[in-house]
């Protein structure tokens, strides 16, 4: 296994993280415990965790992924040789049904207490090495949307000088060690790091937002705000969401599939992204790789990320993402990814 500094801490995490937004919908909780075991075995020493998760989101499952983690932190120990990280919600929009996460979920000082001290409270721990707001408050193109509305009223919004505060807060009582951002913007980037630097507040270290060879956006703004600022891309969805698996390429597909299983994502499943996904097998295949192995080596590779946030139903699944870790991409694969990039560029952003 590869290490790297998270952002300006001393905190040394794995490149590859081993995320968790399955557990509890589609992982049983024994399921999940022989994940997080055979992680650790490999030398997995991150760990990925929200207190919304399972994905899809639901009243009757939320927070279930942090209780299937502290139950196995509670029987294993050793808790300070892994890094754990987890997530307070952003705020629910219109109609979907996410008021049951504190009335509707904000970043102000008493919510951001209140969302870490039940966090440690489910996971059995009494600190977070990483703290990170789900996404932003304010309405931003997340999630796949684009385009740009008009923008919100500042009124209506937790004012940024009380959130960082309150992150702040939280590193100096011990209760996390950092904190990081979440499906953010450069603009909101910039804004975090202005305001910790101006007000003399501990400084966001991570951005975790979606990359993966269908998706490489990030590269566009934040790739240099992570190189200049130190503050690095915690990548998650690097196989877009088992698309670049390759097992969709076929019909038909197994219903318990995530795709298949579950109406609501359909933010990879776009003509072209198929297109693509069809070019870069090509490639890995002339590499001698599956074209698993070949998308999170890619990911790996990149010098704007700190880890990879994988993500796997199985053993056999995770134990091959995991050794992506071990894959180094020749300089004629990298240049063939490039030029499929170049003809089919984000068509899944």
């Amino acid at each position: 296994m590869q290490y790297r500094k998270l952002g300006q801490t001393g905190i040394d995490v794995s490149v590859i993280c081993l995320g968790t937004m399955t557990f509890g919908e589609q992982n049983s909780e024994a399921e999940a415990h022989a994940q997080l075991d055979y992680a650790l075995e490999r030398g997995v020493n991150f760990i990925d965790t929200a207190e919304m998760y399972p994905v899809p989101p639901g009243r009757e499952t939320y927070t279930r992924t942090e209780q299937y983690l502290g139950s196995w932190l509670k029987r294993r120990g050793k808790r300070d040789d892994i890094i754990l990280a987890s997530k307070i919600a952003g705020p629910s929009r219109g109609d979907d049904g996410q008021d049951y996460i504190r009335g509707g979920s904000r970043f102000t000082r008493a919510q951001i207490h209140a969302a870490c001290d039940a966090s440690l409270a489910r996971l059995h721990t009494d600190y977070l090495d990483l703290y990170q707001l789900h996404w932003p408050e304010r309405r931003v193109n997340y999630f796949g949307r684009l385009g740009m509305s008009a923008l919100d009223d500042p009124a209506d919004l937790t004012p940024l000088a009380e959130t960082v505060a309150a992150l702040d807060e939280l590193v100096q009582a011990g209760k996390i060690r950092a904190y990081g951002l979440s499906n953010e913007t450069p603009w909101g980037v910039m804004a975090h790091l202005r305001e910790s630097e101006h007000a003399q507040r501990t400084r966001a270290v991570s951005i975790q937002n979606p990359y993966n060879l269908l998706n490489r956006s990030y590269e566009v703004g934040l790739a240099e705000i992570s190189l200049r600022e130190n503050i690095g891309l915690l990548a998650y969805s690097p196989l877009a969401f088992g698309l670049l698996s390759g097992k969709y390429r076929t019909k038909p597909w197994q219903p318990e599939w995530r795709i298949a299983r579950f109406a609501r994502f359909t933010r990879y499943t776009k003509p072209q992204g198929f297109a693509a996904v069809e070019r870069y097998a090509q490639i890995a295949a002339q590499a001698g790789l599956s074209l698993t192995q070949m998308a999170l080596a890619f990911v790996n590779s990149r010098p704007f990320v700190t880890a990879n946030i994988i993500g796997a139903t199985t053993l056999d699944q995770l134990a091959e993402n995991i050794s992506s870790i071990d894959i180094n991409l020749s300089d004629d694969t990298l240049a063939a990814i490039d030029t499929i990039h170049a003809e089919i560029s984000n068509p899944c952003p």
